[in-house]
């Protein structure tokens, strides 16, 4: 069944990004109860739930998932044009949302936020975090930063690569190991020599990636230690734990990166890259703004 205009579509995008009929409410300026009323007409019209909704939270249904994914675009799209003709010389405004990997130059994405928010004060811009790999889709947010070693795997998301940092394998001359010395003599290993020793590993089944050429070799190291902060896998790798496959920025003008060693390795470890991740190619003017500041300033995370 055809949908009767693009209001509705504008309600149930609205609602799905913000969360919560309660914040979507605020958004739009209407009652909750009128919202509620708006979804279940157009769920009725199209035949299908559209979202599962319980005192706590709410998810999208795959009908919902599909609609949202098909009309999310469209509905920016046409948002962007209304943007446009308003006035050329608006600022850029609204919540932007932003997720970024734990740990991730901190110092230097604060003082970019910062200095981003002096240019653009009618923006509103809020940070999360999370460990680990890529994280699942969520339609709040409008920018996610991931860190990955190889291919992205395949989402609803446009991704975009910024940079790539070398990496190494790290550790520390007080780790207890049967035979360490060859690996603190400095001498040139196999990287399939690394499964005879403890390593820290970021996550479960982890296996350490090496370039040989054109190809990747992968490694399944083991280890008693798993964390999934960069910070925590260079203390322990401090503290003799094992060896810690970390980028190189993480001991760059650190005065304790004297306590750890760099393994000299026939193949290198592969190159962590940056991608940014984004739901739409027609992107509001506040997440383009901010993403075109952000690629102008990134030179200074090497």
């Amino acid at each position: 069944m055809k949908l009767s205009n693009l209001d509705d579509l504008h309600l149930f995008i609205t609602l799905v990004e913000a969360g919560s009929f309660t914040r979507a409410a605020k958004i739009l300026g209407i009652a909750k109860s009128k919202l509620s009323r708006r979804l279940a007409l157009l769920e009725t019209k199209l035949g299908c739930d559209l979202l599962l909704r319980t005192t706590r939270k709410q998810a999208l249904t795959d009908s919902g998932r599909l609609l949202f994914c098909a009309s999310k675009e469209h509905i920016e799209a046409l948002a962007k044009v209304e943007e446009q003709l308003s006035s050329s010389l608006n600022q850029p405004q609204g919540t932007l949302n932003i997720l970024l990997p734990l740990e991730f130059f901190n110092k230097i994405i604060s003082q970019l936020i910062g200095d981003f928010l002096k240019l653009y004060p009618k923006i509103n811009l809020h940070c999360q975090h999370y460990s680990g790999s890529v994280p699942e889709f969520d339609p709040k947010f409008d920018l996610c930063f991931v860190l990955h070693e190889q291919a992205l795997p395949a989402t609803n998301w446009i991704a975009k690569e910024l940079l790539s940092f070398p990496q190494s394998i790290y550790l520390s001359p007080t780790m207890s190991s049967k035979d360490t010395l060859k690996l603190l003599n400095n001498l040139t290993i196999n990287p399939e020599e690394l499964t005879q020793y403890d390593c820290i590993l970021e996550e479960e089944n982890q296996y350490w990636n090496f370039r040989n050429g054109n190809k990747i070799e992968q490694v399944n190291v083991t280890g008693k230690v798993m964390l999934s902060s960069p910070e925590m896998r260079f203390q322990a790798a401090e503290q003799g734990l094992g060896l810690c496959k970390l980028p190189n920025y993480v001991l760059k003008n650190r005065h304790e990166s004297e306590t750890l060693q760099k393994l000299l390795l026939i193949h290198a470890p592969i190159a962590q890259r940056l991608s940014v991740l984004y739901q739409s190619r027609n992107i509001a003017s506040k997440t383009r703004t901010f993403l075109d500041y952000f690629q102008s300033n990134v030179g200074q995370l090497l």
